[in-house]
């Protein structure tokens, strides 16, 4: 399976330094009444250098950090979302095309799409492995869904609503002892009473956007499972990669492949917390238990690489993907000296002034994914709402002559 691994307000800015925001208040107290500026712009450049290197003509998003140059639904859903958000009609319509014709057998309202395409090993190029990532379908049914209702398309809308439909129905189980959970994978490939499972793949914003639009499906007592699930495993502040649900032991348990490490997949979760609505009944006592990165960076700790969350050894220094995903965590926990020391390492960013800390060659996929998530964020180009609801910003897009 994948490692993991009419537009609306926005009521946050762009993280500016403090020098800016001080020299902005004192020339505003001192000038004149004045029009009001228009809102400035910015552009995507993250999102438009991220497509321009990983997305073909065709569609097709590719890993290039990987031996079979891979293409995953993970990574087409991503990609998804990153369009819609950025008001890109028509990069949608092409990775939507792609992710249809070669991954879901020419139709999404009919089949899961298939989890990894790639090179094969007699040279040819197809699916490697037919099974489903859950994570991915969320996603894609997700940025379908509102990309209907954004765009007044009611096709798309319709699409994945039908894709919703065979996640409940392929990927959903009533675990003994727990409630209905959401699989990593179609349950016809998983057996129990040793359930793994994956925190990353069930971002609470969109659990609470489908108990709204499916409200009788399964996903009112998935997301209170997945709450639970996400609070058991976090002993010391940390989410692991994976983790498993023990029928026999009526408890969560360490993953019986990858342990209790917390890592590329888990950072995740860190970024769906943080940009869960302030609002949602579960965002304050979340936030609160997965506390180990907050203690960590409040302290000039520095992120790492992986941690083992039964006792908090940590090892290795964190990717600078992981700021990416540690920055709606931060803002939302109200920490600005550890959200502006994290967004001066992000390439190019409002704080980065230095050109030396840019990095000779394009950073990875998933560092990407992670960086446009959370900057994207912060910029205040998206956010959810209480329900899940998209809330998108593109009257603060750049047009192509105000970029320059």
């Amino acid at each position: 399976m994948p490692p993991s691994p009419h537009p609306p307000r926005i009521g946050r800015r762009p993280l500016l330094a403090a020098a800016a925001l001080g020299w902005a208040a004192s020339r505003a107290a001192s000038a004149a009444p004045a029009a009001a500026a228009p809102a400035p712009c910015h552009p995507a450049s993250d999102w438009a250098a991220f497509a321009s290197r990983h997305i073909q003509r065709d569609g097709r998003v590719i890993d290039f950090n990987t031996p079979q140059q891979q293409s995953t639904s993970e990574g087409q859903s991503y990609s998804l979302f990153f369009a819609l958000v950025h008001n890109d009609k028509a990069t949608f319509a092409r990775v939507l095309a792609w992710t249809e014709a070669n991954l879901a057998q020419g139709n999404l309202a009919t089949n899961l799409p298939a989890w990894q395409w790639g090179k094969k090993l007699d040279g040819g190029w197809g699916v490697l492995d037919a099974n489903a990532a859950s994570d991915a379908d969320l996603w894609i049914a997700y940025a379908l869904m509102e990309a209907g209702r954004l765009w007044n398309e009611p096709r798309y809308a319709r699409l994945g609503r039908s894709l919703l439909a065979l996640v409940a129905r392929d990927e959903v189980v009533a675990l003994p002892g727990l409630g209905r959970m959401l699989l990593p994978w179609p349950a016809s490939v998983a057996s129990g009473p040793l359930w793994r499972l994956n925190p990353s793949y069930m971002p609470l914003q969109l659990l609470r956007y489908f108990q709204q639009t499916d409200p009788r499906g399964p996903w009112r007592e998935v997301a209170d499972t997945t709450v639970r699930l996400l609070h058991a495993t976090a002993p010391k502040g940390f989410a692991p990669d994976w983790c498993a649900w023990s029928s026999a032991a009526n408890a969560f348990v360490a993953d019986p492949q990858k342990g209790v490490v917390g890592s590329y997949d888990a950072i995740r979760v860190y970024l769906w917390a943080g940009m869960l609505s302030a609002r949602d009944p579960e965002s304050k006592a979340l936030l609160q238990r997965l506390n180990g990165p907050r203690l960590l960076l409040a302290d000039r700790h520095q992120m790492p690489e992986s941690v083992d969350t039964a006792t908090g050894t940590e090892r290795g220094k964190a990717p600078l993907g992981f700021t990416g995903a540690l920055l709606p965590y931060l803002k939302a926990q109200d920490l600005p000296e550890a959200l502006a020391a994290e967004s001066a390492r992000v390439p190019g960013g409002r704080t980065d002034t230095s050109s030396a800390a840019a990095p000779a060659a394009p950073l990875p996929y998933y560092e990407q994914v992670l960086l446009i998530f959370g900057q994207a964020w912060l910029d205040g180009r998206y956010e959810f709402d209480r329900n899940g609801q998209l809330q998108t910003s593109w009257r603060l897009l750049c047009r192509p002559s105000q970029a320059a």
